[in-house]
Order: structure tokens, then sequence, then C-alpha cells
């Protein structure tokens, strides 16, 4: 029976691959990070970043990748997510007959480290220290102290809403998102219903919040700026995301 992805979708995987591309940023630094030889990643998006010194050959955006250039790479596994990625970019490769592995979208922490826990013992038989070190680091929920709105795009504003990995990440180190109940995962309300809450957090991607571009829209909140790694991605980054995301946001000692 052949293993299947985060959305019931068959992989094909006779054998831990050797020819990788990756779509997904956080998914390339997981795979890169004590599971995979550098060697066998082959492709990556223009924003897979980490590790800063990663030098393979580039595809394009997860949302636009040159599709003709993955499959000029023979990969034997290409690793994609259902939110960052476009399911024709996906049908075009499995077409072709390349395997694609398809993580969720995860709604929280805990489900996007077991998603990453199924994929590399699946993939390659592996459990990196990071993953349950991440795990137990993750796992306790501390006491609401405040009360956040978490812009990640503007023109139009667009914010965190329910079930979210981010909204998750925040509500794990006691930061309530106001919109966390919305029907949307990604609400557009106008700014003027952005004010009512203590903190405005506001990372570098997927727009590049600055100090000059994004604090003045909140005059009565108190800004947050942190990266989008800490804030989004899933993998080793969530080591280093709990002490540094703790210290920028102020949450009190405990």
């Amino acid at each position: 029976m052949l293993p299947v992805d985060d959305l019931g979708e068959p992989v094909p995987l006779p054998a831990p691959p050797r020819r990788v591309v990756s779509l997904v940023p956080s998914l390339t630094e997981a795979v890169l990070t004590d599971v995979l030889d550098p060697a066998a990643l082959v492709g990556a998006t223009d924003y897979c970043t980490h590790p800063p010194d990663l030098d393979v050959t580039r595809v394009g955006g997860s949302k636009y990748p040159d599709v003709a250039r993955v499959l000029a790479l023979r990969p034997d596994l290409v690793l994609a997510n259902s939110e960052e990625n476009r399911p024709e970019d996906v049908a075009r490769l499995r077409a072709d007959g390349i395997p694609v592995w398809v993580t969720e979208a995860p709604a929280g922490v805990l489900a996007a480290l077991g998603s990453l826990r199924r994929l590399l013992a699946t993939a390659w038989d592996a459990e990196p220290a990071w993953l349950p070190a991440a795990e137990d680091l993750w796992r306790e929920v501390a006491p609401p102290w405040a009360r956040a709105v978490v812009p990640v795009w503007r023109k139009p504003w667009v914010v965190l809403g329910r079930d979210t990995f981010a909204g998750d990440v925040l509500r794990r180190l006691g930061v309530v998102n106001t919109f966390a109940s919305h029907p949307e995962r990604y609400p557009r309300p106008p700014l003027s219903d952005l004010q009512d809450a203590d903190l405005v957090v506001l990372p570098d991607e997927p727009y590049n919040f600055t100090r000059t571009d994004g604090p003045q829209f909140f005059p009565t909140l108190r800004p947050v700026l942190v990266s989008g790694c800490h804030l989004t991605w899933y993998g080793p980054s969530l080591l280093a995301a709990h002490p540094t995301l703790t210290a920028e946001l102020g949450a009190p000692e405990r």
C-alpha cells in the first residue's frame, strides 16, 4: 500500500528520495536539518533562505514555480503545501510521473510538527533531534496576558483569522489573536476595525512590514516587529522562535 500525503493522495516512494525539490521554504529548512544529504536537494524556491548558504537551482516562487524547470531536475520527490502551492502545479507534476508530497496548511503548532514527523518518517525513516525538542518546547500554553491584531498584508489589509499556525504560536505564548473567532482564516477587515487590541504584531513576510511601514497605522497599539521565519515557519526554526518571540513580545516572566 502506497503512503499518502496530508491530503490523502498516494505518493509512490519505493526508496528514500535522492533528488528532492522543495516548493516550501519551511520544508526546505526542515529536510536539510539533520535529515537529508544537502546534495540530494536539487531545487528550491527563490524564497528558500534557510540555511543561508543554500546553493541549489532556483525554480521561482511558491505560488508560481517554473514547473518545466522542476521537471528538468528529474526529482524523485517534490515537497509542496496546500496553502502555498497551486493545485494545478501539483497536478501537472503528478501527471508527469513526479511524486509530490503535499502538507496540509496547519491549524496549530503541534499539528504542524505532527505533519513533519510523518513526512520525515515516511520518506527517510528519520526523527531529527529538533523535532521532539520542538514538540516539548511548544506543548505548554501560557496564560493570556495580551490581545493582538496580526496583519500579514496591506493594500488591502489582511490579518490572521481562525485556525492558523501563526495564531497558535502567539496563543501558546499568551497572546490572543483578536480575530481568532472570525469565520475566515485570513479576513480583510477595514483598518478601523484593527485598533481594538494591546499589540500589533508585524511580520516581515509575506508583506515586509518595517518600522516605517506599518506601526503608523496603529497609533494606540504597541508595535512588535517579528521575523516571519519565527512566526510562520514550522520546523527547526521553532526552537529559536520560542525564546525570541517571548522576548520581542515582552511576555511576563513566569
